[in-house]
């Protein structure tokens, strides 16, 4: 089941909440985080938006790709899939 979406272009302000937020209007979220450098807590730019059914991640991925968030342009993949070239 592919419901996992990979985001990249994250800003590096945007947090867990705000990656959450921008998501939850096209399902239930099981999980929204950002990944952050080890040993700094710095956002590394990417992350990741779990939801709990397959379609609500589709309809999310088809409507936020290429979207903005804090200003910057996301790329929103299927985290299972390859990357898409813009």
């Amino acid at each position: 089941m592919e419901n996992k979406l990979f985001v990249g272009g994250l800003a590096w302000a945007t947090n867990d909440e705000g990656l959450r937020k921008a998501f939850e209007e096209y399902g239930v979220i099981e999980e929204a985080n950002v990944v952050c450098e080890r040993d700094t807590g710095r956002s590394r730019g990417f992350g990741f938006v779990t939801f709990e059914t397959e379609e609500s991640a589709k309809a999310a991925q088809e409507a936020m790709h290429g979207q903005e968030i804090d200003g910057r342009q996301l790329r929103v993949d299927f985290a299972n899939s390859k990357p898409r070239r813009n």
